[in-house]
C-alpha cells in the first residue's frame, strides 16, 4: 500500500508543471478523535468529532488550490497517523509550506473564535494549553524537543510568522463580519508536527466546539467553505510576496 501511494505522488508530480508544493494536515484521524461534543438537531444528539470536522476543511483547502499547486495531505481518509508519520510527508513530497487543521475546544464554554499558531520558543500560558492538547500523542524527551525546536525555529520562524500573519489577515477580514466569529489573533506556539515538519508553516484553529453558537458555524458548509477560500488567498499572498523577493534579490545581484 506504502509502495502504490509513493508511486501515485510521483506520478502526479512528474506530470504537474506546478514549483510549489503544499502539504496539508487534517489534525487527528482514526483512534484519535481530538476534541469531541454532542449536537442537538431538534431529533437526536450526534456526537462531533474533531477529526471529521478538520478533514472536510483540509480537502477544501487542497481543493481550491490544485489550480494553482502541487497539494498533497496526509491523510484523505479516516485514519491513524503518528507525528512522525506526519512529518515524513514532507520528505515524500518535497514540500514547502505545512497547514496542519486542527479545531479547538475550552472548559469554558463561553470560549469563542480563530487562531493561527506558527512554531515560536516563546512562552505563552494560554498557548501553553493548546499546546498540551496538540502535543499529546507525541513520546519525546524534554531535551530533544527543545534541541530540536531551537534548530527549526532558527530556520522557519520568520518564513511562518509572515505565512501565518497573511493566512491570518484574510480570516480576519472575513470572519468576524459574515459570522461574528472572534479573531483571537496569531500566536507562537510550540508543535511538534511543525517542529518535525522542518518548513516553514501554521497551525490553524478554525474555532471552537465546546461554543454551542459556534458549533453550529462550524457544521456549516457554507463557513467551512468561507474559511478555506480565505486560507487558500493569504497562502497565495505568502507565495506572491515570495516570488517578488526573491525579483528584487535577482535584481540587484545584476
Amino acid at each position: 500500500m506504502l509502495k502504490r501511494f509513493v508511486f501515485l505522488i510521483l506520478s502526479f508530480m512528474s506530470v504537474s508543471g506546478f514549483t510549489q508544493v503544499i502539504l496539508i494536515d487534517p489534525g487527528h484521524g482514526g483512534e484519535e478523535y481530538g476534541a469531541q461534543t454532542k449536537f442537538d438537531t431538534g431529533k437526536e444528539k450526534i456526537l462531533i468529532k474533531e477529526k471529521d470536522l478538520a478533514l472536510d476543511v483540509a480537502k477544501r483547502i487542497r481543493n481550491l488550490l490544485y489550480n494553482d499547486f502541487r497539494v498533497f495531505m496526509t491523510r484523505t481518509n479516516d485514519r491513524t497517523l503518528t507525528l512522525q508519520e506526519r512529518a515524513k510527508f514532507v520528505q515524500m513530497t518535497n514540500a514547502q509550506l505545512f497547514i496542519s487543521i486542527h479545531v479547538n475546544s475550552a472548559e469554558d464554554s463561553d470560549s469563542s473564535g480563530f487562531e493561527t499558531y506558527f512554531l515560536n520558543n516563546k512562552k505563552n500560558a494560554a498557548v501553553k494549553k493548546v499546546e498540551d492538547v496538540e502535543n499529546i500523542t507525541m513520546n519525546i524527551s524534554p531535551e530533544v524537543h527543545h534541541i530540536l525546536v531551537d534548530l527549526v525555529v532558527q530556520r522557519t520562524v520568520d518564513s511562518s510568522k509572515d505565512l501565518a500573519e497573511k493566512v491570518h489577515s484574510k480570516l480576519a477580514s472575513s470572519l468576524p463580519n459574515k459570522y461574528g466569529m472572534k479573531d483571537r489573533g496569531v500566536r507562537p506556539g510550540l508543535f511538534y508536527v511543525l517542529a518535525l515538519s522542518k518548513i516553514p508553516g501554521l497551525l490553524l484553529e478554525v474555532g471552537f466546539m465546546s461554543n454551542k453558537d459556534e458549533l453550529k458555524k462550524l457544521l456549516s458548509e457554507d463557513f467551512r467553505q468561507e474559511y478555506a477560500k480565505q486560507v487558500v488567498a493569504g497562502i497565495k499572498d505568502y507565495f506572491r510576496d515570495q516570488q517578488k523577493n526573491r525579483e528584487t534579490l535577482a535584481q540587484k545581484k545584476l
